[in-house]
């Protein structure tokens, strides 16, 4: 199928939907979607919702806000409290399906208030390469994954939201905090607040694509292939600020930034 022809699909599914609220984080994905939401539907009929935590990267928020202001929709800021469910911050393999039923319970809460027939999310066919336990809530709850029923890729998504304009077409991979935690090490607010601050002074001294992955006293740095010689360069100023942050031991992954690293070591 020609990307014309996705696209076209994609409106025709959405315009069916008749209204929608849409999971927003701010990131490439999301923000494809709800700008397509925009061009279907009439914007009175749309609602995006960031749902802001401990998992959520602080200075995440006021990107997202200003993306959804330029793409016209409505945007609500809601509260998720993933912390204070024992099954989510015990870490298991089963961590995200905790964290997405959280989410899309409170989603379906609001189209219910709001009088809007559906509940949309933006996963797309690349997604399928990853381990995604929080997809069985999404089965569970009813969630519409347009861009996944019309075979949206991220090259696709990429594609697109650079012709519609969107400032997101070449934002870095977004993902929750407690992806950084290797399964069975208990995720708290303060693990949480660390890794975010590791990454963001990371992102300030120019590196878009990173992850901190945690180790206990060790951490583990994943960046773009292409920048591992330009950390290097900054080695000792990272080691400095990172054992400041707790970490005894710092380290680079020589394979470079990879989407589920963590998920390697388990049978899917």
């Amino acid at each position: 199928m020609t990307l014309r022809n996705k696209l076209t699909q994609l409106k025709r599914i959405i315009s069916g939907y008749g209204s929608a609220v849409v999971a927003f984080s701010g990131g490439q994905d999301s923000a494809f979607l709800l700008k397509i939401c925009s061009l279907t539907l009439p914007l009175k009929k749309i609602l995006a919702v960031t749902a802001v935590s401990a998992t959520y990267p602080k200075a995440e928020l006021a990107k997202a806000r200003i993306l959804a202001k330029a793409i016209g929709v409505k945007l609500k800021v809601i509260r998720t409290v993933e912390l204070s469910n024992k099954k989510f911050t015990a870490n298991s393999t089963k961590r995200c399906y905790f964290c997405k039923k959280e989410l899309f319970s409170k989603l379906i809460i609001i189209a219910k208030q709001n009088k809007f027939n559906s509940v949309l999310e933006a996963s797309n066919l690349t997604d399928k390469d990853d381990y995604r336990p929080g997809n069985i809530a999404k089965t569970e709850l009813k969630i519409e994954s347009p861009l996944l029923k019309v075979g949206f890729s991220k090259k696709d998504i990429i594609e697109l939201s650079k012709k519609l304009g969107l400032s997101s077409w070449n934002k870095p991979s977004l993902a929750c905090l407690a992806s950084r935690v290797p399964y069975g090490i208990k995720v708290t607010g303060n693990l949480l607040k660390r890794i975010d601050q590791a990454e963001a002074y990371l992102i300030d001294l120019g590196f878009k694509q990173i992850r901190l992955r945690h180790h206990n006293r060790l951490c583990r740095i994943e960046v773009d292939k292409r920048d591992i010689f330009q950390i290097l360069g900054k080695r000792q100023e990272i080691i400095e600020r990172l054992k400041g942050l707790g970490y005894n031991y710092i380290t680079l992954d020589l394979e470079g930034y990879r989407r589920g690293s963590l998920n390697e070591v388990i049978n899917k």
